[in-house]
């Protein structure tokens, strides 16, 4: 994805600049002749000290502005209006900022276009609301979107609450498992001030995966399946070859679509049996910069998985972009999102950015998970 790249968001910058520039000298003349007077821009009333600064200063000024503070600048002056609406704006601050965010979903994700097509003034202002895109996509835009539950759902909650209910159930696969130097896992059952685990199920799977339950913020509890590529004897000696374990969880089947061969995998009987009974499902991913990824293999194991043959489809998928430490290089959950394809997926799913060494983003993945695992029980 070259056009997030500082070179791409440099020109783009300048075309900016450019623009803005050309905008202040259409409004100061514009003001000047409805004033019907020959003075200088700082003479006329109408005009601010904040219009009047160099565009560039304007422009910095502009990228310490959240959405909602620049939505509220647009609304003060014709000017700032016009300013805070140029597509090409928005178009530098989501290339700049998107980054830096720490989860996107199925709702919000940006289209792939916007990182690769070359951008033009005729282009960008007719195909795309860069505006709109930023509003929808980015972590602050999205909670204020997120409507409170009707009464009548609070209603139901409550009622719900009054009858024993089974445990939702997860089951949590994925490189980003093994291949970290952190434990995600282990991480997760010793850390109970962040999440309290609250039991140990006696559930083996063909010894490749057990259960365990935790607790949500003190109150909700749940299930996770943990399940490993191979038995834990076979990944250390792979690791420590630094070698590739054999995965055994699933099975491969060759398609042949056209010409071309497709890589298709089921999951063994043991793992099925997991599939058709959880609630939803966890996909940690190695999301470490430094390391060269096959995320088309990565799908295609997704795919396994997430198989409407094996249950629900509207069952919810978490994708815990995970890196070992926090000073570690990681591919952002935008890009993470479009790797995976996970636009491809006609089911809710979330990338959450997650550490494993301190399970940094954890809980809002998990929230989110419940959240969506509750609302396709009440459906």
């Amino acid at each position: 994805m070259a056009a997030g790249g500082a070179e791409e968001r440099g020109g783009l910058e300048a075309t900016v600049w450019g623009r803005l520039r050309i905008l202040r000298e259409r409004w100061t003349r514009g003001v000047r002749e409805r004033s019907g007077v020959a003075a200088l821009p700082e003479d006329v009333e109408e005009v601010s000290a904040l219009q009047m600064l160099p565009i560039d200063v304007q422009l910095h000024i502009m990228s310490f502005l959240s959405p909602q503070d620049l939505c509220h600048l647009g609304s003060t002056s014709c000017y700032w209006r016009a300013a805070v609406q140029d597509p090409l704006l928005w178009r530098c601050f989501l290339l700049r900022d998107l980054p830096f965010w720490t989860s996107i979903d199925w709702k919000s994700l940006p289209d792939v276009e916007i990182f690769n097509k070359a951008f033009s003034e005729v282009s960008d202002t007719v195909l795309y609301d860069y505006m709109a895109v930023y509003k929808k996509s980015c972590p602050q835009g999205r909670r204020s979107l997120k409507t409170s539950r009707p009464r009548y759902g609070a209603m139901t909650s409550f009622l719900q609450s009054l009858v024993t209910q089974a445990e939702p159930r997860f089951a949590m696969f994925g490189l980003g498992l093994e291949e970290l130097d952190e434990s995600l896992v282990q991480k997760m059952m010793t850390c109970p001030e962040i999440l309290l685990v609250a039991g140990l199920p006696q559930r083996q799977i063909h010894g490749i995966g057990s259960g365990v339950s935790f607790q949500f913020n003190n109150s909700q509890k749940f299930n996770i399946l943990t399940l490993y590529s191979t038995m834990s004897v076979e990944r250390r000696r792979a690791r420590a070859e630094q070698a590739v374990a054999v995965n055994k969880m699933f099975f491969q089947e060759n398609n042949v679509v056209g010409n071309q061969q497709a890589v298709h995998y089921s999951v063994i009987a043991q793992v099925k049996k997991v599939c058709e009974v959880v609630d939803g499902f966890i996909y940690v991913a190695n999301a470490e910069a430094r390391k060269n990824h096959d995320r088309q293999e990565e799908l295609a194991r997704i795919l396994a998985m997430i198989d409407p043959a094996l249950g629900p489809p509207n069952r919810p998928l978490l994708v815990l972009s995970c890196v070992s430490h926090v000073g570690v290089k990681r591919i952002p959950c935008v890009y993470m999102a479009h790797q995976l394809q996970l636009n491809l997926l006609h089911r809710p799913w979330m990338v959450q950015d997650t550490v494993a060494a301190t399970l940094a983003g954890l809980l809002s993945g998990i929230e989110w998970l419940l959240e969506e695992a509750d609302c396709k029980n009440a459906q």
